[in-house]
Parts: structure tokens; sequence; C-alpha cells
């Protein structure tokens, strides 16, 4: 009998990323409070389909979530629970934080660090917590993918949330790669065919 080589073993480390999946809790889609972005359907349905994958393929997978001491995101309010079919499993990195980048939980950026600095950022919101966490990234020298269609952004004063969604993903581009839930996907699958997966 021959023995199976695992080529993944193998692989490049830094090479495999982490889906991060930020703030998938209710207080995004609960109308009309403060902070529900309208028309979030789209970038859900594409959150939902990065993590079926990724778990599918056996990615690494870590949530975060705001948690603060004020009428939103109050642990104690249901509005701060996660959307269903968003909760974490077991296996699963969590992460909570009181500022936008998800770099402000020490625990976050020595998870990323340690496991190569390669992660793929998904989810709310995108003129905040995406976009300070591929600034900080940047500057932490480590390589993020936003998936800008499994994100939204909210309006900002006169202007549309449209608007500045398409302006976040144009900024975090500076800043990372920016690319559809689909392509990422079958670029994700292409690579797995490669390592023998």
């Amino acid at each position: 009998m021959k023995n199976v080589v695992n080529l993944r073993s193998y692989a490049d480390v830094s090479l495999i990323p982490t889906l991060v999946l930020l703030d998938m809790q209710q207080e995004y889609i609960a109308s009309p409070r403060l902070y529900s972005i309208p028309d979030a359907e789209t970038a859900l349905e594409n959150c939902r389909l990065a993590l079926m994958h990724s778990r599918r393929a056996g990615l690494p997978v870590a949530f975060l979530r705001m948690v603060d001491r004020s009428p939103f995101f109050n642990p104690v309010l249901s509005y701060s629970s996660w959307i269903p079919g968003f909760e974490p499993l077991t296996s699963e990195m969590v992460f909570e934080r009181s500022k936008p980048s998800c770099y402000a939980n020490r625990e976050f950026a020595h998870a990323m660090s340690e496991g190569g600095g390669h992660f793929v950022l998904a989810g709310f919101s995108g003129e905040a917590g995406c976009l300070a966490t591929a600034v900080e990234a940047f500057h932490r020298g480590h390589r993020i993918t936003f998936l800008a269609d499994a994100s939204a952004s909210h309006g900002l004063n006169q202007i549309s949330a449209p608007t500045v969604h398409d302006t976040v993903a144009q900024l975090i581009g500076l800043y990372g790669e920016v690319t559809t839930t689909q392509s990422w996907i079958a670029e994700q699958t292409a690579n797995f065919s490669c390592l023998g997966g």
C-alpha cells in the first residue's frame, strides 16, 4: 500500500487565507435601528457563500463583533446577537472589540500574524470597520482581500450608501486586493485543486 502525501501540509501558510466576517450582528439588519443598513440582503447572501465555501474547504474562519456599553451593540440586547445563519462553530475564532478596526482586539492581531498575515474580509460596515481594518492591515504588513459585494456601507450625510460603498472599495484597493465573492471562490477552488484537495 502506498502512502498518500498531503500536499497541503507543504503549502506556504501565508497563501492560506482566513475568512474574517465582521459584525454579522442583528444591529445591522434591524430596521429602523440607527445602524441598520437598507438593502443588505445581497451582501448577506455573498457572506453566506463565502462562509459555506470556507467551511467546505477547511479554511480558518474568524468572526468579529462590536461590543459597546450603549443602546447600540450592547451584549445585553438582542440586537447584538448574530444574524441567523452566522453563528460561529465551536472550531471557529470569535473576537470582540469596541473600536472600528479588527486590530482593536489584540488576540485578533496576534492570530492574524501567527496565521501568515493573509485574510479575506467581508461584513459590516464598509465605511468604518472594513476600511479601518484594511488600512491597519497594510501598516502591519498583512495581506487583505476585500469581498466588496459581501459588504455594505451606511450613507454619509447627503451621499447615498451605494456611492459610499463604491468609494470605500476604491479606497481599500489602495491597501489590498478588492474582488467579488464569486471570483474569490473560483480562485480558491483552483488553488485548492492545485494543492491536491
